[in-house]
């Protein structure tokens, strides 16, 4: 939970955690971090169990799983990308598990949309805040570019169009739901590509400028203006949002390095309230020969 005076983390699409090095890590900071706190806005069961303790548990039974490697938002995946998945996909059926190709139930682009209108609801509303407690204006100069256009675009966001972004996240949610009353896990990739290089997706100088003018443009143009600014670095991660909009709990696996060594995860996404069986999907996964990590670290043999 994220407590009092941190406000709803854009409305639950954010949550904090932790990377970890082993997924024994990962199931004991589950286990120390879950807890019932009454004045957080979002609360969730408490898991009966110990994810730690149930880590190693086999599998009560061969799962059904569905998989995509096509980009919710219509942008390209790398072969690599789809061969970490594909190669996933091959050992869960030698493992004797069901698996499926599905295309995602979720247009994502609309999805993507209703995301930056809350975005910009939410910075113009940090900027209302720090404002009030500053006793003057905020300027351009003062904050990255990203957040000035989204706080500028955010002024023109009405009450009605905030509140129908969350409820189109909601459909999404169902459609999501939907599909894993079917299936166990929904495999991705984590990535749509390896690692970009630094600096590739900081905006020049020209597009800086451009930016700035956001405040002139009318409520549509900015629209426009958010998604392809974002365009660049959603091409490179088209898949988490079918679980961070959603609230499906979901994980990356690291199963592939591309031939230049660098690493590109898998997604595995669980129904509401199975990080459970995503911990012990991934215990399996950890024991396999796709599991690429930590090899070669001395300290994690």
């Amino acid at each position: 939970p994220v407590g009092p005076g941190v406000g709803r983390q854009w409305q639950g699409a954010s949550i904090d955690f932790a990377l970890t090095r082993s997924v024994r890590d990962s199931a004991a900071m589950l286990d120390l971090l879950q807890t019932l706190q009454p004045e957080a806005a979002f609360q969730t069961p408490l898991y009966p169990g110990v994810y730690r303790d149930d880590l190693m548990k086999p599998l009560q039974r061969k799962l059904r799983v569905a998989y995509t490697t096509a980009s919710p938002v219509g942008t390209p995946v790398s072969g690599e990308a789809a061969a970490a998945v594909l190669k996933t996909v091959k050992w869960l059926q030698a493992e004797g598990h069901e698996v499926e190709e599905k295309l995602s139930p979720v247009n994502g682009v609309w999805l993507m949309e209703n995301y930056y209108t809350m975005n910009a609801g939410e910075v113009a509303a940090m900027f209302l805040s720090l404002e009030n407690d500053m006793g003057r204006s905020i300027a351009a100069h003062e904050v990255d570019i990203v957040t000035w256009v989204l706080g500028e675009a955010g002024k023109k966001v009405s009450a009605a169009e905030f509140v129908h972004s969350l409820n189109e996240w909601d459909v999404a949610a169902a459609q999501m739901a939907g599909l894993l009353s079917r299936y166990d896990l929904y495999i991705t990739p984590a990535n749509a590509d390896s690692a970009p290089e630094i600096g590739e997706l900081t905006q020049q100088q020209e597009e800086i400028e451009a930016l700035l003018h956001v405040s002139e443009l009318p409520k549509e143009a900015q629209r426009r203006m958010i998604y392809e600014m974002f365009e660049p670095s959603l091409t490179y991660t088209p898949f988490t949002q079918l679980a961070n909009l959603t609230g499906q709990p979901a994980m990356s696996v690291p199963l592939h390095l591309t031939p230049a060594g660098l690493p590109i995860g898998v997604q595995v996404i669980a129904s509401k309230g199975r990080e459970d069986l995503l911990l012990q999907m991934a215990a399996q996964l950890e024991q396999s020969e796709l599991w690429v990590g930590m090899k070669g670290n001395p300290l994690f043999p």
